[in-house]
C-alpha cells in the first residue's frame, strides 16, 4: 500500500486582508495517521487556515509537507470536504455526472464510458453510498451529499484530508456513519485528517489531537488536555468540560 506523504509543519502562518489580520503566527504540526481537530469560535479563522493549506489564498510564514522519511513533498494530494456545496438544486446533474467529470475530461453531456461509471460506483461503495450513482444532486439528503463529497475528495486517494464542518446538515445517525467512515479510512490509509468542528462531543469522540484557534493557536495537544484547558472553557462558556463530551 502506498504510504501517506503528508505530515505537515505550519510555522508562523499569517493571513491578512485589507481590513486587518485574519490569522496570525499560527504554528502547528499535523502527523501521519492522526485526526487533528481545529476548534474555535465563529470568525476565529478556521476555514481560512484550511484555505491556506489548500493554496487558495496568499499567506506569509511557511507550510511544509513531508513524507515518512522526513523528505519534503512539493505537491501533495489534498482532499477537501466543504461544509456544503452551493448549487442550483433544480439542475438535472446526477451523482454520476459529478464523479465522472472528476475522472475524465470527456464532456458529461456526451454520456459516460462504462469504465468511468464503474469507477464512480466503486468510489461511492467505498464511502457507503450504495444506489446513489443515478440520483440527482438536488434530491440528495444532507448525509448523502456529504458521502458524495467525500467520495469526490478521495479520488485520487489524497495524502491529507481536510474536513470543514462536514456534518452541519446531517442528522445524528448520519453523523456517526460519516465519522466512523472517516476514522476507518484514516486507519487504513494512515492519512492525516484535519477536522474543523464546532461540536466538542464529535472532537472528543473522533479526534486524536486538537488545537484551539482564535486567530492564533491558543492551546494544542492531545484531546483531553485541550478540552480540559481554561482557554477552551472560556471560549465555549463551559462550566463542566466533561459535559461537552459524548
Amino acid at each position: 500500500m502506498e504510504q501517506c506523504k503528508c505530515s505537515t509543519q505550519i510555522r508562523g502562518l499569517t493571513v491578512r486582508k485589507r481590513d486587518g489580520v485574519i490569522i496570525h503566527d499560527v504554528t502547528l504540526d499535523v502527523h501521519h495517521g492522526e485526526i487533528m481537530a481545529i476548534i474555535g469560535r465563529n470568525g476565529a479563522g478556521k476555514t481560512t487556515l484550511l484555505k491556506a493549506l489548500l493554496g487558495r489564498i496568499p499567506y506569509t510564514g511557511s507550510i511544509t509537507f513531508t513524507n515518512p522519511k522526513g523528505e519534503r513533498v512539493e505537491k501533495p494530494r489534498i482532499g477537501y470536504v466543504p461544509q456544503n456545496m452551493v448549487f442550483d438544486r433544480s439542475t438535472p446533474m446526477t451523482v454520476a455526472d459529478m464523479l465522472c467529470a472528476n475522472l475524465s475530461s470527456f464532456p458529461i453531456w456526451l454520456g459516460h464510458k462504462k469504465e468511468k461509471l464503474a469507477r464512480a460506483d466503486a468510489m461511492l461503495q467505498k464511502v457507503g453510498g450504495k444506489n446513489l450513482l443515478q440520483k440527482q444532486l438536488g434530491n440528495l439528503s444532507g448525509g448523502e451529499m456529504q458521502r458524495v463529497l467525500l467520495a469526490f475528495a478521495l479520488e485520487p486517494m489524497p495524502d491529507m484530508l481536510l474536513l470543514d464542518e462536514p456534518v452541519s446538515a446531517v442528522d445524528r445517525k448520519g453523523i456517526e456513519v460519516f465519522y466512523d467512515l472517516v476514522t476507518s479510512l484514516r486507519s487504513e490509509y494512515h492519512m492525516p485528517v484535519i477536522l474543523v468542528s464546532h461540536d466538542l462531543s464529535h472532537v472528543a469522540r473522533y479526534a486524536t489531537r486538537a488545537a484551539l484557534l482564535d486567530r492564533t493557536i491558543l492551546v494544542s495537544g492531545d484531546v483531553k488536555t485541550v478540552m480540559d484547558s481554561p482557554q477552551v472553557r472560556e471560549t465555549f462558556g463551559l462550566d463542566v468540560v466533561g459535559g461537552a463530551r459524548a
